[in-house]
């Protein structure tokens, strides 16, 4: 199974921008899409944004036009820009990888990051 390993994340106050990396250890068929997930405390995980590697990208509605994907094919790995940070994105953030945007949403056959926290003050 593909390893992904995290980076980013921190403290920053509302309106600046952070961006969070995941590297997976190779490119097959199971990581065809990687993408993001958040849990606030108390709160279920939820979907914040994938990528596959032709381009196609989702994006949870309360992130769109705020975050995006920027793919790096030559190291495998995808950077989540986040722009414009809100104190109700703050959470643990998980890197995900998975055979396809749909199953990697339903959290299907997923490979998940070791998780970084993103706190966002007001």
């Amino acid at each position: 199974q593909v390893q992904l390993v995290e980076s980013g994340g921190g403290l920053v106050q509302a309106g600046r921008s952070l961006t969070l990396s995941c590297a997976a250890s190779r490119r097959t068929a199971s990581s065809s899409a990687m993408g993001w997930f958040r849990q606030a405390p108390g709160k279920d995980r939820e979907f914040v944004a994938s990528s596959t590697w032709s381009g196609i990208t989702f994006f949870a509605d309360s992130v769109k036009g705020r975050f995006s994907i920027i793919r790096d094919s030559g190291k495998n790995s995808m950077h989540l820009q986040m722009n414009s940070l809100k104190p109700e994105d703050s959470g643990i953030y998980y890197c995900a990888a998975g055979l396809d945007s749909r199953r990697l949403r339903d959290e299907v056959s997923v490979a998940w990051g070791q998780g970084t926290q993103v706190s966002v003050s007001s």
